[in-house]
């Protein structure tokens, strides 16, 4: 009978989502905790045709866990005030994205802050020449010369504060965004190393853990912080969502988008991982959605977050 092995996958996955071990295998399978939880729905399926009453139960109790587990990302929650910001996040890929196609979301979107990671000296000079600068000409960025190391943030509105985060292996940044009507808020990008192969599995933990030290520090000099990323992580992970509480939200949980699968998008098959995700503290986000990224891995993310004392005013002036 299958209503057995299926149960188990459903409670490895449900498992894996709640465990934070830094072992590479459940790593791995947090990663795979949403397929693996479908299993739950088979198992109920294959229990009640064969009117098994204890496997019936056990696949009700794993079903509504793994059920549990997921809900959160439906069901939204927040009272958003003030002006909406525009926030979009990418990872180009080594440099390979289409920089006219983030230029063209950010000019139909109306995006007013820009992360992006895996920026090269030739994608930055390639996002100025689609224009970029006209939009948003504000920016503080350290692209590499080549690979996925490089970092950038563009904004509608002025910069200052920039600081550059060390001991990352990929660059990580943070800026003061001044807002019109004096006010501001703290926007960070970052780039978490990946989790696997196996032996970069602690440092991505550690880089993770850091990356919650630093948005405490943030949050205790600004009313407002963005942190912007590809995480390597997923809601799964419990590594991730340890970034999470006191006020710290996942845009896409907040806004109640679901999931928002970003990677592998350079396949014959859909996404699979929701890696690409922004963060919120002190602020609302209202809607979030996934864009293309013709060329690149992974899908971007724009946000629509309501920043409280924000008008608005001044938008679309360089």
């Amino acid at each position: 009978m299958i209503g057995w092995p299926a149960a188990t996958s459903a409670a490895v996955g449900v498992a894996a989502h709640r465990i934070g071990l830094t072992s590479p295998l459940v790593v791995v399978a947090a990663s795979a905790a949403p397929y693996l939880m479908v299993g739950a729905a088979a198992a109920l399926l294959v229990f009640l045709v064969a009117r098994h009453r204890a496997g019936l139960i056990v696949a009700t109790a794993v079903a509504a866990l793994a059920g549990w587990t997921q809900a959160p990302l439906y069901l939204g929650g927040g009272d958003a005030t003030g002006g909406e910001l525009v926030v979009m996040q990418a990872n180009i890929e080594f440099g390979k994205g289409d920089t006219n196609t983030v230029v063209a979301h950010v000019r139909s979107r109306e995006v007013d802050i820009l992360t992006v990671d895996e920026l090269t000296v030739s994608a930055a000079a390639g996002l100025s020449d689609a224009g970029l600068d006209e939009m948003l000409p504000h920016r503080y960025i350290r692209p590499a010369a080549s690979g996925a190391d490089g970092t950038g943030i563009w904004s509608r509105y002025p910069l200052d504060e920039q600081v550059e985060y060390p001991d990352f292996v990929m660059a990580a940044l943070s800026a003061r965004v001044a807002l019109p009507g004096d006010r501001s808020l703290t926007v960070f990008a970052a780039h978490p190393l990946p989790s696997w192969p196996r032996h970069q599995t602690p440092i991505w933990a550690d880089e993770l853990s850091r990356l919650h030290t630093i948005l405490d520090g943030l949050r205790s000099q600004s009313d407002t912080v963005l942190m912007a990323a590809d995480f390597n992580a997923t809601w799964d992970h419990a590594q991730f969502r340890a970034l999470l509480g006191g006020g710290v939200r996942d845009a896409a949980e907040q806004a109640g988008a679901g999931v928002l699968r970003t990677y592998p998008a350079d396949r014959s098959w859909p996404p699979l991982l929701s890696i690409d995700r922004i963060l919120v503290a002190g602020a609302t986000a209202t809607a979030v959605e996934a864009v293309d990224l013709p060329g690149a891995d992974h899908r971007g993310i724009v946000a629509r977050i309501a920043v409280p004392g924000y008008s608005g005013a001044g938008r679309g002036l360089a």
